[in-house]
């Protein structure tokens, strides 16, 4: 009898799309079924239609996006018995241009969102939320653009919610993480374990984001990140990352609101 896998579910897989991953999508499925999986998400830096000529080159451009869709939905219906495929995105949420983003993904076969706010406020700005250091107004900025994001109904998870490198006041710091964890834990909404993170030593997940998770009864999922095939199941930082959630005795879940998006658009 095979060995059930740690996990069953992995909702955040990217593509070679984004610039920084590698691998073809066949290649990311297949390594899914091998380790017993029975539901993969492809999440991929999602494309923006910014104001002038700006272009962020983490992300596909929108002209890929319908690429990017058919593939998958071939791979689905391919494999449909072996494992459950769903077509996903991880976006920031950018209030000044949502709603063109929101033409720009209705009608295209995208499934969910995953909020993943890699700019506080928005983008372009030099305000990325992983590099160290002590601006509070960028703090303040990245919490209020999550919760408002959270809010809008439009999201299914929070993908690595401390991502946030904050360098000065660690009470401020730890105020506003709370702030953060209280409003998505409202708004129902899991909070990622990011498996990257995680694997590479970066400075999130971090243990005491996971005490304020724990603080406020919150979920988490286990986010895999995956940015080369093999990541998509990675026994022991997955492993690490169960260890870690039973330490704060906080819940952890597999399921996603698939049909959230489709309501909404």
């Amino acid at each position: 009898m095979a060995k059930e896998p740690l996990i069953r579910a992995n909702y955040h897989t990217h593509t070679v799309r984004c610039n920084h991953a590698a691998g073809s999508e066949r290649e990311y499925v297949q390594q899914a079924i091998a380790a017993g999986l029975k539901v993969l998400g492809f999440a991929d830096h999602s494309p923006y239609i910014f104001q002038g000529d700006y272009y962020s080159s983490f992300r596909m451009r929108p002209q890929e996006l319908s690429s990017y869709v058919s593939v998958l939905q071939a791979l689905k219906k391919e494999y449909e018995g072996e494992i459950e495929i769903h077509i996903g995105l991880e976006a920031e949420y950018y209030p000044d241009v949502f709603e063109d983003y929101k033409e720009l993904i209705r009608g295209s076969g995208v499934e969910y969102l995953i909020l993943g706010q890699h700019y506080a406020g928005k983008e372009p700005s030099k305000r990325y939320s992983g590099r160290a250091d002590d601006d509070e107004e960028r703090l303040h900025l990245y919490v209020d653009s999550v919760l408002e994001g959270a809010r809008s109904g439009f999201y299914s998870y929070i993908a690595h919610p401390d991502i946030l490198n904050f360098t000065g006041d660690y009470r401020l710091f730890i105020s506003e993480m709370d702030r953060l964890v209280e409003g998505i834990v409202k708004e129902d909404l899991p909070l990622e374990m990011n498996i990257l993170g995680l694997r590479e030593g970066r400075h999130y997940p971090r243990e005491d984001f996971l005490a304020l998770v724990s603080k406020h009864g919150g979920k988490m999922i286990v986010g895999c990140d995956a940015h080369r095939p093999q990541d998509v199941y990675d026994a022991p930082t997955i492993k690490r990352a169960l260890e870690l959630l039973e330490k704060y005795g906080i819940e952890r879940t597999e399921q996603v609101d698939i049909r959230r998006l489709e309501k909404l658009l």
